[in-house]
């Protein structure tokens, strides 16, 4: 392990000291007060604090200069405490997908703007084991899961992604905004999206997003496999499976039709 290495999980240790802190503290603290607690220079405990407060974790009160965590913690805590719950749920339909068909499923959600999975099954031969795997991202325009994912996303929102620019992956990736809208629109139409190697040369996808009590999309659950399996009679049998599994899923987090 280099030094640099070593110097940088510290600094993630010292961070962590100042968030529990002031989590477990009653009320705003001053500046040495935190530093104190730490037993840091108020100099290198200020400058995690103004970090904190860039990336909106913290804010100071202007009338006594008091620090103090904001409410975005609590919405960190929210997300994972609904990935959990999501998992146990979807879980199982997962598994059962994957034996019906022979093939990898999985389970993903959005995360700035990249897909995130967040929980995987393989398939019996583990052939698609290095493609898709926990905590791996992909661009939102160029897989099944990331499509159903960008539904709810406005024309603005839609505009905005594609001005950052849209990564070719494969000759097949879609690469401009009006091939994107078109196909969410079809992606809305027929209740499925679809990854036709534009992720992954030899991979194709099928994937159904899954609605929370509000009907807003909160994840995609999708069935992968490699083209040589992925034949047109199969395909056609998970496009019909998959829609009705993800209503199972959308149901049992609060979703009504």
């Amino acid at each position: 392990m280099t030094s640099k290495a070593v110097k940088k999980n510290l600094s993630i240790g010292k961070a962590l000291q100042i968030i529990e802190t002031m989590a477990g503290h009653n009320g705003s603290m001053r500046l040495q007060e935190v530093a104190n607690s730490v037993s840091q220079p108020p100099s290198t405990t200020l400058r995690f604090l103004n970090t904190l407060m860039d990336y909106g974790y913290a804010d100071q009160d202007p009338t006594n200069l008091h620090y103090f965590l904001t409410m975005k913690f609590c919405h960190i805590g929210n997300l994972i405490s609904r990935q959990i719950k999501m998992r146990e749920v979807v879980r199982p339909f997962l598994e059962a997908l994957s034996r019906k068909f022979g093939e990898s499923t999985c389970l993903a959600i959005s995360q700035e703007n990249y897909v995130v999975y967040i929980d995987v099954v393989d398939g019996p031969d583990h052939i698609l084991q290095t493609l898709q795997r926990i905590g791996k991202i992909a661009p939102l325009h160029s897989t099944g899961v990331g499509k159903c994912l960008l539904l709810d996303y406005t024309e603005g929102e839609i505009s905005k992604l594609a001005a950052k620019g849209l990564t070719v992956l494969t000759k097949n990736t879609i690469k401009s905004e009006s091939e994107l809208i078109t196909e969410l629109s079809k992606v809305r139409k027929q209740g499925y999206g679809e990854d036709n190697e534009e992720c992954e040369i030899g991979v194709r996808c099928v994937a159904t997003p899954i609605r929370d009590y509000s009907g807003k999309v909160i994840a995609a659950i999708s069935t992968s496999g490699p083209t040589h399996r992925m034949s047109a009679e199969k395909l056609k049998l998970i496009r019909a499976e998959l829609p009705a599994t993800a209503a199972g899923i959308s149901k049992r987090m609060g979703y009504e039709v």
